[in-house]
């Protein structure tokens, strides 16, 4: 069994790491850059190590600093979190030829799986639904005609390497075709070092739905049921639910059985998430994220399954502690995320938090690494908490999860709570009635 975890990671996510560790008698390990000297998971582990000056590409991404801290620690894994060094395949190499162990899946599934051309081919052979589009990369204009005569416009060019909704157009018509492709191409070559690009059908009113999977080194794939991601602002999630308002229970076990299914002969081990655009009953598959994920929360509630826990005992050799039978799910799950920006115009708003009081009662979580007196530094992802409810009905989670919000302070920054508690008066929302774009829409509605 893994003695010492090292958490590549800050903020919330390292602190819900080192929760998981303790519970399960591991020692941790934190690093942190100069910035975070003060971090709620710098002040709980059982050791910590400075790797660097604020700048991630100096402390979180600097892979020699990392492998340094885990050797001088004596850290026998690396949990990489989420962001940052999480789907770095050569990282998770650098990692394995240390002789630590990485948990998380194999570079080679990392790497396989962050090429969203190679990602949509392999899916496509395991049985796995996609999106119309080109077989692979488009080069030339012509060869993006021929693709896009085949499947209609509108559609949407997509970063090969992409991720966040950069390298990304949508084409309504074929006379902006070559513009965007172009467009698309110098966006992903900037933001990505790498301008292949392909093209699918772009879905008019699609819903964002996710597979959570998990996969031991024995053959065993289980999935833990779907997440709705649809509210989304410029690509980036802003609440999620579990399950989702529009799948079926037969449906849930029906695409759950093929993820897993498809996963397991793919010889997947560890947490994974296979994400598909949803639309007239069709699921679309668009992308697979190879760690874990921000909302892996609202899955744990509605299933009693502790996913981190799962993920370092497959990544130390040991099988699934669960069979697809023994899953159950029970209730419904939403998590807002609060992000340290104004609600409505999204500006960051980094400083020091002056008073903190997180909700509590039945079925309420927190995630947060904040406190009282914490500076929020200006050079990380603005995200500083997550607020997770659940209830026997998605009304009366509804219910729970207003006056959460109620309850919530967090003063001396500005936060997206007035957000979140716009949404849960907004009819559409309480009866489950949106899409992809529906958020974007919303605020517009609102002039904010």
């Amino acid at each position: 069994m893994i003695e010492k975890v090292l958490i590549a990671n800050r903020g919330e996510i390292a602190l819900r790491i080192h929760r998981a560790c303790h519970e399960m008698g591991i020692k941790t390990v934190a690093v942190h850059s100069t910035a975070d000297s003060d971090a709620m998971h710098v002040r709980l582990a059982d050791e910590s190590v400075c790797i660097g000056p604020p700048a991630s590409t100096n402390s979180y991404l600097n892979i020699p600093a990392i492998i340094s801290a885990a050797e001088i620690t004596g850290a026998d894994a690396i949990h990489p979190g989420y962001g940052f060094l999480s789907e770095n395949a050569r990282f998770a190499e650098i990692v394995n030829e240390h002789d630590i162990k990485f948990i998380g899946p194999s570079p080679e599934h990392i790497r396989m799986m962050g090429d969203k051309i190679t990602a949509k081919e392999t899916v496509k052979k395991l049985g796995i639904p996609v999106v119309p589009g080109s077989e692979g990369g488009i080069t030339e204009d012509e060869e993006a005609r021929k693709v896009c005569k085949e499947i209609g416009f509108p559609v949407i060019i997509k970063a090969s390497a992409g991720g966040g909704g950069r390298g990304m157009k949508i084409v309504k018509k074929e006379e902006d075709l070559s513009t965007a492709l172009n467009a698309c191409r110098t966006e992903a070559k900037a933001a990505f070092g790498d301008d292949a690009v392909y093209i699918e059908k772009f879905l008019g009113k699609p819903r964002h739905i996710e597979f959570q999977i998990i996969g031991d080194s024995y053959g065993n794939c289980i999935h833990l049921g779907e997440r709705d991601c649809s509210l989304q602002r410029r690509h980036q999630k802003v609440l999620e639910e579990a399950p989702s308002p529009v799948i079926s229970e037969e449906t849930r076990m029906h695409m759950g059985g093929v993820v897993a299914k498809a996963m397991a002969n793919f010889g997947y081990c560890g947490a994974g998430t296979i994400e598909f655009l949803y639309e007239d009953g069709e699921f679309y598959f668009i992308e697979m994220n190879t760690r874990l994920q921000v909302e892996h929360p609202v899955t744990e509630m509605i299933t009693g399954i502790d996913i981190v826990r799962e993920q370092i005992r497959v990544a130390a050799g040991e099988k699934l502690s669960y069979t697809q039978d023994m899953v159950r799910f029970f209730g419904h799950a939403i998590e807002c995320r609060i992000n340290a920006e104004h609600p409505f115009t999204f500006m960051p708003s980094p400083g020091t938090v002056t008073q903190y009081h997180p909700p509590g009662g039945l079925n309420v979580r927190c995630d947060s690494a904040v406190y009282t007196g914490y500076k929020i530094p200006p050079y990380y992802d603005s995200m500083v908490a997550k607020l997770i409810v659940s209830g026997y009905t998605r009304e009366g989670c509804l219910l729970r999860l207003r006056r959460s919000l109620e309850e919530y302070v967090i003063d001396g920054v500005t936060t997206t709570i007035p957000l979140h508690q716009e949404l849960m008066k907004d009819p559409d929302f309480q009866n489950g009635d949106y899409d992809i774009h529906w958020l974007e829409k919303f605020l517009e509605q609102k002039g904010k």
